[in-house]
């Protein structure tokens, strides 16, 4: 009888014990390059993660409740979802929000709503997480203009635009422009922040989205790293000195169930994102480190017996805290059925905070580390998404591999062998090709009204009629002569919010010059 392989759900077969071999990071401490035990040398020691729980719906009013709700409970930082239009630059009265506003996110229209999104909140003591891409440097605009209004110190504001364009052609989908001028946003982001925000993370460059359109585990770290290099490349053409915008670099990945694979990937990552930012120049060693927001897998919940997710989610927590993340936010139960209940978000809230106060797992910094298994795995992670980042730097780098098709092929593949895995039975997913039962659905819906479109529809009706429309029309066509030149486009942008101008009026003046990609 043939004796049973094992692999990782990233094809690297997994041996039946593993023996003591040299490694590269039995000599290497944490908190030093290549950071791959950890980019701070005490780790939870020190400095627990920042517990954020992602939450945006409906209106402004709406969510600006769950956030009340969720910093009573205990959270650190919050984590702002969007709805697609908002996403994609269209107003909540455009013909193409039909259907969509408020519903996978908040809608927001103007700063009128960035105000009532954050009423009560103190921009200067929360860490603002905002994933948003196409549209982040207008919502970076909000935010900014409603911190001046605040009477904050710009230079203390903290958060996070997710700003990544890249992973959107490759695997998302909520782009506007063409990825040059889309990359030129990103880099005229990177430099007004450098002098104006200095705290603010400038891009969260995300794994997560790919590893949930499907790929592996090794596919989404070469793939994001990948994407990061061309990041760097775009800044360091335009002048701007490595050592200041590497520092505002930050990551997003995912937390999938395969704990082990998880740990060492985020090992790996470190330790190759170290050695990518020396060899590109950097000098500082805060612009050399990885860090990065987890979030726990978002495919890997299931609509067959919801609470299973408990679980699961628990073991992802595990993953994100052995492998050493900065911040990380936890799915609730039923969001394979809809959006996360109150119950639900303080759940996956409580996951958090007992893996942190109860696990034993913050009392030591990178506690697998001397793990043969762990080790070995980090070791081979890290050679096979080196050399799939050769393949695309052979092919000139991200841009032309995702324009070539060549990172969604390969998603598209790994999804594809995944999904025939469990329908064959290879891949036992609980509760849902194996373990099955028959099932009620006991758990309350988060359901969206429709007539929140109304709602915003009128608000923008008032807002146009109170505001100084010829001024409105200046600035646009300013935004349209700005975006031809090579000058940056931030302050503009900030201008415009403030005379209360649209996130798609803004968005429909660079339309005009960049055009759509398609």
């Amino acid at each position: 009888m043939s004796e049973k392989k094992c692999f990782t759900d990233s094809g690297i077969e997994i041996k039946k014990v593993y023996y003591t071999e040299p490694t590269t990071s039995q000599i290497e401490v944490p908190g030093e390059f290549p950071y791959t035990r950890g980019v701070q040398a005490d780790m939870y020691r020190g400095k627990l993660w920042t517990m954020r729980q992602y939450a945006g719906f409906s209106t402004a009013e709406e969510s600006n409740k769950r956030y009340h709700f969720l910093l009573s409970q205990g959270v650190m930082g919050l984590s702002v979802a969007f709805d697609l239009p908002t996403q994609i630059g269209y107003d909540s009265d455009h013909a193409l929000a039909e259907g969509e506003v408020g519903k996978v996110g908040v809608a927001i229209d103007s700063i009128e709503d960035m105000e009532l999104l954050f009423a009560g909140i103190n921009l200067e003591q929360v860490s603002t997480s905002m994933t948003i891409n196409a549209t982040g440097f207008i919502l970076l605009a909000f935010y900014v203009a409603l911190a001046k209004r605040q009477g904050a110190d710009l230079k203390k504001i903290s958060g996070t635009i997710q700003n990544d364009i890249l992973k959107e052609y490759a695997a998302r989908g909520t782009y506007i422009y063409p990825p040059k001028p889309s990359m030129r946003i990103i880099t005229d982001i990177f430099e007004w922040c450098a002098k104006e925000v200095p705290k603010w993370n400038t891009i969260s460059i995300s794994g997560y989205h790919i590893r949930e359109a499907g790929s592996t585990a090794v596919q989404e770290i070469a793939f994001t790293l990948s994407n990061g290099k061309a990041y760097v490349d775009a800044a360091l053409a335009k002048g701007l000195d490595i050592n200041v915008f590497g520092k505002r670099l930050s990551f997003f990945f995912n937390a999938h169930n395969h704990l082990f694979e998880e740990v060492a990937k985020f090992r790996a990552a470190r330790r190759m994102w170290a050695n990518i930012m020396k060899e590109l120049g950097a000098t500082d060693e805060k612009a050399m480190m990885l860090r990065f927001h987890t979030q726990t897998g978002g495919a890997t919940l299931t609509a067959q017996q919801p609470l299973n997710n408990i679980c699961r989610v628990t073991i992802q927590t595990l993953s994100a805290v052995l492998g050493g993340t900065q911040s990380l936010h936890t799915n609730g139960y039923d969001e394979a059925l809809s959006l996360p209940t109150e119950a639900a978000a303080r759940v996956a809230l409580r996951t958090q905070q007992i893996v942190a106060f109860e696990s034993g797992a913050t009392d030591t910094v990178d506690p697998l580390a001397g793990s043969f298994f762990i080790e070995s795995l980090t070791d081979e992670i890290e050679n096979k998404a080196l050399a799939l980042m050769a393949k695309i730097d052979a092919m000139g780098g991200s841009v032309n591999a995702i324009e070539a098709g060549f990172m969604q092929d390969e998603i598209a593949k790994s999804a594809y062998a995944y999904q025939r895995n469990i329908e064959s039975g290879e891949k036992i997913i609980v509760g849902v090709n194996k373990f099955q039962v028959t099932e009620t659905n006991t758990i309350p819906g988060f359901k969206i009204d429709d007539a929140i479109r109304e709602v915003q529809s009128e608000k923008l009706k008032a807002l146009r009629n109170k505001r100084n429309n010829q001024i409105v029309a200046d600035i646009l066509q300013r935004i349209e002569t700005t975006a031809k030149t090579s000058e940056n486009l931030m302050p503009i942008v900030v201008e415009a919010v403030e005379s209360y101008c649209t996130l798609g009026e803004i968005s429909d003046a660079l339309r005009r010059v960049f055009g759509e990609y398609k």
